[in-house]
């Protein structure tokens, strides 16, 4: 395996001579200063730029004063485009833009991705914000092990399975949400993972930018009768550690176990329930069932 040296220039004064290729261009969550001198010169120097909405990307190009021509390309038309954007991107640069934030983070561009390098299209990353990243920045939640999971369910018991799913999951946990949904999403999250520590990002980067932390319950609590506007990043801490069983925790289980339970099969679901081993558990049942 080997790099492709790159044509772009050291430079931003120089003029853009990109190579053929798709590019994957990060654009702002919300404030424009945030757009890189890279990302600039790349989709000034593509000769297409595919993006969600014209009419989005379109006012950020004016802001630049670039003038390179526009695609659709979303769930809808994806199917139908994608094989004309490859065949360009073998020949010419090709850009990828999402509406804010960096593509294929929740946002269409996966199949792409994967078509033009099964294409032989060079893929090339050319980073910047993504509201994921802004939130765990400033959160105050652990960020050496974290889990993007998008967006939950809409429907209540789909959005309980998918939490379920996450729990036992060691890493701090991060989801775009919608204002009249954060309530909701808060207290299913309270119910499913127990009152975590978390945080709700809202607006990152723009004029009312918040970032309001605590435990889960508080959180729910806050925004139960008054959704927030805006667009949000919810994130939640890792599993809290579970306090070591007792003596007088193992033997109540045990009590309550053997009472239905023979020895082995008693001592198994109580070393399971209360994490710990089988074997320890086995020894302190037959005390118990026989007598001390």
């Amino acid at each position: 395996m080997h790099e492709l040296p790159s044509s772009e220039p050291d430079s931003p004064e120089e003029p853009a001579s990109l190579a053929p290729g798709l590019y994957i261009v990060a654009t702002p969550i919300g404030n424009l200063g945030d757009m890189t001198l890279r990302g600039v010169r790349v989709l000034n120097g593509a000769s297409l730029i595919a993006c969600e909405d014209t009419r989005v990307t379109g006012r950020l190009l004016n802001h630049f004063g670039i003038a390179t021509r526009m695609q659709p390309y979303h769930d809808h038309n994806a199917a139908a485009v994608r094989p004309a954007l490859i065949a360009r991107a073998l020949v010419e640069p090709v850009a990828l833009v999402s509406d804010a934030g960096t593509p294929l983070i929740s946002d269409p561009g996966y199949k792409l991705v994967a078509d033009a390098r099964d294409a032989g299209v060079n893929v090339v990353a050319v980073p910047g914000a993504c509201a994921a990243i802004a939130a765990l920045s400033i959160a105050g939640l652990p960020t050496d092990r974290f889990l993007f999971a998008g967006f939950l369910p809409a429907k209540t018991k789909a959005k309980h399975d998918a939490i379920a799913e996450l729990a036992a999951v060691p890493a701090t946990l991060v989801f775009y949400e919608s204002g009249p949904r954060l309530a909701a999403t808060l207290a299913a999250l309270h119910d499913g993972l127990g009152d975590r520590p978390a945080g709700v990002g809202r607006e990152l980067t723009k004029r009312f930018e918040e970032m309001v932390t605590g435990p889960l319950s508080e959180l729910a609590a806050r925004w139960a009768d008054a959704p927030p506007k805006g667009e949000i990043v919810v994130l939640v801490g890792p599993p809290l550690p579970v306090a070591a069983a007792t003596a007088a925790d193992l033997d109540s289980a045990l009590h309550t176990a053997l009472a239905t339970m023979k020895v082995k099969d008693a001592a198994r679901s109580v070393a399971e329930a209360l994490g710990v081993s089988r074997s320890d558990a086995y020894a302190r049942a037959l005390v118990i069932k026989h007598g001390e």
